[in-house]
């Protein structure tokens, strides 16, 4: 095995590049320790690779990017599958870039043999680029520029027109078949990492491939051994058990994130920008059924799961996750915090918002958030539909809803304040981010605008939407959040407690991240990666250890913001109700913790942030 990274270096301002090669644990193992180095020193955006990339092991072809967000303002971590099997053939760990080109740019990588790697940049047109089909318009723009120079499928990586008008642009890719491009493609969402590509850089697209051949681990008797002496099973069938659930689990007859998700959702189900915190349970568990289980997740198990429509992320592997109706791909968060979330309840009319919301190139997480915030203030009058380019409000009256004309109507609504944000017209000003609107807003309106805008925010500026799970951990006082660097569990744990156990779950996925292991196989990874390290580079205690260095390094940076939402605060408490009162948990803590927020609410709320931020603290101290 090579006992060396990689790096090349491209300053897209000069055009100047070169080939930096780090040594294997010393100190750096993988694309998050080497990209936090280098983001400190450089502020570089960078793309990498695991130590295992190329290798037989599922999952193991996970792209890297890291840098410093522009919508979370810290250091981020975004990644994307199954890329790095192509960027693997660059015979690179790493990508990193530094300056910014002239005009918007397409940077060409490609490695036909020997040690060169062939650089070069040329403009693009990205406005007329984007007319004719946004990122997907984009990648086949960079393909049919570059494509034929490589004697094997290249794979390209693009931003749309969010990147150039908000804070949290994605990076969009998809897997070339034959030179074609596929509709399974993937993302680099969360944190605005396409934002920072365009802005910093000025690159609408980058395309790469080669045909270098390392010194991949390909030994699967060796593999099966080391599996063979931990769970007496060979590697194929302890990672087919463990992605059960993104392939399909019998014991709800669905699959995929979307399927099983929506399945076991009942009462914990999140609608109308979170409003269903306030319903009872027996009426968000009949919402659940009535609009979910009968008809939304219904459509998707007739149409996709019964079908067996799905397939791999770009690199073979059992769990075949991207579950796909036509050119339509189901994900569980895209679909909710673009579906119920908005109060979308119909696959025709979530297909076409979530599509809309990909072609501009948006983190789509976020991009549901901010939309059913503003069709919350649209609702309630606290904002007007001139003042967002829009002529109508949501249908949220889910007492009389149609699930197909109302979900449709949401739909479009949804549609027209995405044109809306893109193009900037009235008071959707999102370039700095949606918190600093709603703060804004607040300032001059009333501060209702904000307290219904559930977010979690960092330092001056930086926000984020959380991921979409009715439970207390995806609001913590993180380092980086948006991604399962926390706890999300649904049982009740005490506040101090579920920073510790945030902070364990951030070095958990780390060990993933920073081997580009996908986290479908989280089952066996998080417990196998530092094994294989050990076993191929003899350096098992010194990877668990830098892991450990890197993650209290990243939270020496954790500037959280305490809560600024009221709907934030009564997110977590009434989990806590809901646990005690329906659920029938009883916690001496749990009651405490409930009798305080009846007491004093603010204060309640602002000890339990607190004690959440003290549990992450005892655990990730500097090393």
């Amino acid at each position: 095995m090579d006992t060396h990274q990689r790096v090349l270096f491209v300053d897209v301002g000069t055009g100047y590049y070169r080939i930096d090669r780090f040594p294997v644990g010393e100190p750096f193992f993988g694309p998050v320790d080497l990209g936090l180095h280098l983001a400190g020193r450089f502020n570089s955006l960078n793309i990498g690779v695991g130590l295992l990339a190329g290798s037989i092991l599922p999952g193991s072809n996970r792209l890297i990017i890291t840098g410093f967000s522009p919508c979370w303002g810290g250091f981020y971590i975004s990644t994307m599958g199954g890329a790095a099997l192509v960027f693997d053939n660059l015979g690179l760990n790493m990508l990193a870039l530094v300056g910014r080109a002239a005009q918007p740019s397409i940077l060409y990588l490609n490695r036909a043999g020997g040690d060169h790697v062939e650089v070069e940049l040329s403009a693009v047109d990205i406005h007329t680029v984007w007319e004719q089909g946004g990122v997907y318009a984009m990648m086949q723009t960079a393909l049919q520029r570059y494509g034929g120079r490589y004697s094997t499928d290249p794979r390209v990586l693009v931003v749309g027109p969010a990147a150039e008008n908000t804070d949290f642009g994605a990076i969009a890719s998809a897997p070339i078949i034959q030179g074609k491009l596929t509709s399974a493609e993937t993302w680099a969402g969360r944190g605005g990492m396409g934002t920072k590509m365009l802005r910093d850089h000025n690159l609408a697209a980058i395309i790469f491939g080669g045909t270098h051949i390392d010194e991949d681990f390909r030994d699967r008797k060796v593999a099966d051994q080391w599996f063979a002496d931990k769970y007496n099973k060979r590697l194929m069938a302890v990672d087919f058990e463990a992605t059960t659930k993104y392939r399909f689990d019998p014991k709800f007859q669905t699959g995929g994130t979307f399927g099983v998700n929506f399945a076991t959702m009942g009462g914990r189900l999140l609608y109308c920008n979170y409003r269903s915190i306030y319903d009872s349970e027996d009426r968000r568990r009949q919402i659940h059924q009535r609009f979910v289980v009968e008809h939304y997740l219904r459509q998707f198990n007739e149409e996709t799961i019964q079908p067996k429509r799905q397939c791999d992320c770009g690199e073979p592997c059992p769990a075949v996750c991207k579950k796909q109706y036509g050119k339509y791909k189901k994900d569980y968060e895209p679909y909710q915090a673009l579906g119920p979330l908005c109060g979308i309840f119909d696959q025709r009319a979530a297909e076409q918002l979530v599509h809309h919301v990909d072609t501009a190139g948006f983190d789509a997480i976020s991009a549901g958030g901010v939309l059913a915030w503003l069709m919350d203030c649209l609702d309630t009058g606290l904002l007007r539909p001139e003042e967002l380019g829009v002529q109508d409000r949501p249908h949220w009256n889910l007492d009389q809803f149609d699930v197909v004309s109302d979900s449709a109507h949401n739909a479009q609504l949804g549609i027209q304040l995405v044109d809306s944000i893109l193009a900037r017209r009235g008071i959707l000003q999102l370039a700095e981010g949606a918190r600093r609107l709603a703060r804004q807003l607040s300032r001059e309106r009333g501060k209702a605008i904000l307290d219904c805008f559930v977010h979690v925010g960092f330092g001056r500026r930086g926000w984020m939407v959380p991921n979409q799970y009715w439970t207390p951990g995806v609001l913590a006082p993180m380092a980086i959040m948006g991604k399962y660097f926390m706890y999300y569990g649904y049982d009740f744990l005490p506040p101090r407690e579920l920073g510790r156990r945030n902070a364990q779950q951030f070095m958990n996925e780390l060990i993933l991240d920073n081997s580009g292991m996908c986290r479908f196989h989280r089952a066996w990874a998080e417990i196998m990666i530092p094994e294989i390290i050990g076993a191929l580079y003899g350096k098992k205690e010194k990877y668990c250890q830098q892991i450990s260095i890197t993650a209290s390094r990243i939270h020496s940076r954790n500037a959280s913001i305490y809560w600024e939402s009221e709907r934030n605060i009564d997110f977590v408490f009434s989990f806590l109700q809901r646990k005690r009162d329906i659920e029938g948990e009883h916690h001496p803590e749990l009651d405490a913790w409930l009798h305080r927020y009846q007491t004093n609410r603010s204060e309640a709320a602002l000890d339990f942030w607190y004690e959440m931020h003290k549990g992450a603290h005892e655990l990730l101290r500097e090393f």
